[in-house]
């Protein structure tokens, strides 16, 4: 299925990887090729633009919001480079959309023949999976010792009262870089398969992403957002260690600092858009395992306020607060400051919105950027930082969490 909707200049293929979940409604969804699309940069007017849009169509859109839409939100600039060039805002109504639940598919389209889709799928070729992209050089955009000196000076600006607690990201890049896209794509998911993993394709740009953490969800007048702060390595070859490893992680306090403030971060957002009362901590701390790592993830819930149109909820919630920290506004401007590159999309968001006015989106992380005009190929982490931090901890918890990325791609 992947291999046929490569041939689509624009495609996405959203897969929860048969995570259990009461609030996944699909385990697959694809959407192929673009009937209408719309196309932004930042500014005041994003999300107005994208409510026309949707409201002329009436339809299921797909895309993504990249993190720099920031910058028509708040009062904020972005100047530095960006090697990939995903635009700010990008949604389309597809031209296929095909739903796989276990053993039943469901294939929707515009004016398509939906049994010649099914037999075109089916006569597709399994393609040839790469195991390692071949002659890559992966740079750091920080050295070592130059990641644990911001670290340094990031405590120094909590110390001093201007933030509680900041993510900060590094990036990791190769240039004249040639890779398959969906081979990685298909390697990545094997080596790590997370709930919120796709497969996006924008043109000759690239997004493969193996995301555990979703942003938000609309179903019915209810929100939800998971943010995820907390991470502890596995030890899958000794099942004690790897309870230990578990256990540690539920009673760090370092990671219930940092998860908590971005509990309250995540209910300040969805109190501007829910009904006064309804905001409500479904989880605290639960600890969710997956291939590579333990990772302390929370539920927040509330209810859209009846005045209040949904796609307002995204633009009072984004960017989301586990890739920010608190105040959010001041902890970008840090970021932009002391990152060298600019996000993009990664720790922006992809998924889909139906015609009933429901939605899903991710947080863009764990995530393999890649440009084919170019050969720029970009892979970002990070991790929150906090007074409490160990510099040196928080360079570890990044490699951990690129672990199964450099490992896809040979490096």
């Amino acid at each position: 299925m992947l291999n046929w909707c490569n041939q689509f200049n624009i495609c996405c293929f959203l897969d929860s990887q048969q995570y259990p979940s009461s609030l996944q409604r699909f385990e697959c969804l694809l959407a192929a090729g673009s009937i209408h699309s719309l196309q932004l940069q930042a500014g005041a007017d994003v999300f107005p633009q994208l409510r026309t849009f949707y409201e002329k169509h009436g339809d299921w859109l797909f895309g993504h919001l990249g993190y720099d839409l920031k910058n028509g939100l708040e009062p904020l600039v972005s100047e530095h480079s960006d090697g990939i060039g995903f635009p700010d805002l990008f949604f389309y109504v597809p031209e296929v959309i095909i739903q796989l639940s276990g053993d039943t598919i469901s294939i929707g389209s515009l004016g398509a023949d939906h049994d010649k889709v099914y037999q075109e799928i089916m006569a597709t070729a399994v393609p040839v999976v790469k195991t390692r992209q071949e002659g890559l050089v992966i740079h750091p955009r920080l050295e070592r010792d130059e990641y644990l000196q911001v670290i340094r000076d990031l405590q120094q600006h909590i110390l001093r009262g201007d933030c509680y607690e900041i993510n900060y990201c590094q990036e990791f890049y190769a240039t004249d870089a040639v890779i398959d896209p969906l081979s990685v794509c298909l390697s990545l998911g094997k080596a790590s398969p997370n709930p919120f993993a796709a497969y996006y394709k924008m043109n000759n740009r690239y997004l493969v992403c193996a995301s555990p953490e979703r942003y938000l969800k609309k179903e019915g007048d209810r929100l939800f957002s998971q943010p995820i702060k907390g991470t502890w390595q596995r030890d899958t070859a000794n099942q004690e260690a790897d309870v230990r490893n578990r256990e540690q992680l539920y009673h760090s306090a370092k990671d219930r600092s940092e998860n908590v403030m971005v509990v309250d971060l995540v209910r300040n957002d969805l109190s501007k858009v829910c009904t006064e009362g309804s905001v409500q901590v479904d989880e605290l701390f639960g600890i969710y395992s997956f291939p590579q790592v333990h990772q302390m993830i929370s539920t927040v819930s509330g209810q859209l306020r009846e005045d209040v149109h949904f796609m307002d909820a995204l633009r009072h919630t984004f960017p989301m607060g586990s890739m920010t920290g608190a105040p959010k506004r001041r902890v970008m401007e840090l970021i932009e400051k002391y990152e060298k590159t600019r996000r993009g999309i990664f720790s922006g968001s992809v998924g889909y919105i139906t015609p009933e006015e429901d939605f899903d989106f991710n947080v863009v992380i764990r995530s393999i950027l890649y440009n084919g005009d170019t050969g720029y190929l970009s892979f970002q982490a990070g991790s929150g930082i906090t007074f409490y931090s160990d510099p040196e901890g928080e360079y570890e918890e990044c490699l951990l969490k690129a672990a199964a990325i450099k490992k896809v791609l040979g490096a």
